[in-house]
């Protein structure tokens, strides 16, 4: 109920309808996949499910044919064509969270499939079209990296054109009590006592 809650919750409300891609900023534990899944949830691609990739986990090495897919004797070992999570999301929402974690070489391919709106598969010779709707999160301050040198500022530039800041809890006492109610209803039902 806190003023900082009241007001994410009207950017969510602004921003689900359309197609923007949004940035979604702030520290670990702060929620920020929460407010992707109520973008997705109140966007006109709920009816299928939240991709999600962390990009914080994926190895670098995997990181393309992950996202992009491959084709059949891409690599060694590639005995079979794969989708990659951008064709699976395909009618919905890809979630890339921690994309401040992202090397620049992945990040010159991010930024072409976000300005293009195309994709290859790792070691395919057509392009394919991508419908998804982008949503990208990073604890870390994403202006600061790329006037570091640490992010393309070219990616950079096309992901701020929407920015939600989640609050850290710090900053909306007022909402502890609440949660602390959640929480412990949640933890009840968990056990079967109310």
């Amino acid at each position: 109920n806190s003023p900082p809650m009241q007001a994410l919750y009207r950017l969510i409300e602004a921003v689900a309808p359309t197609d923007a891609t949004v940035l979604i900023q702030g520290e670990s534990g702060s929620g920020k996949e929460m407010v992707a899944q109520a973008i997705h949830e109140a966007s006109q691609r709920a009816a299928r499910e939240l991709v999600t990739v962390d990009c914080g986990t994926l190895q670098e090495t995997l990181f393309e044919s992950e996202i992009f897919g491959h084709e059949r004797g891409a690599f060694t070992g590639a005995d079979r064509q794969k989708k990659g999570m951008v064709e699976e999301a395909a009618g919905s929402t890809l979630f890339l969270d921690e994309i401040g974690e992202t090397s620049l070489a992945n990040q010159a391919k991010l930024l072409r499939l976000l300005e293009t709106g195309t994709f290859r598969r790792l070691g395919g010779l057509k392009s394919l079209r991508a419908d998804v709707r982008f949503v990208v999160a990073s604890n870390r301050d994403l202006a600061e990296l790329s006037r570091g040198g640490g992010f393309r500022s070219d990616l950079y530039f096309r992901l701020e054109s929407f920015v939600i800041r989640v609050p850290p809890l710090r900053e909306r006492r007022e909402d502890i009590p609440l949660l602390a109610e959640h929480f412990l209803q949640r933890f009840a039902r968990g056990i079967e006592r109310e």
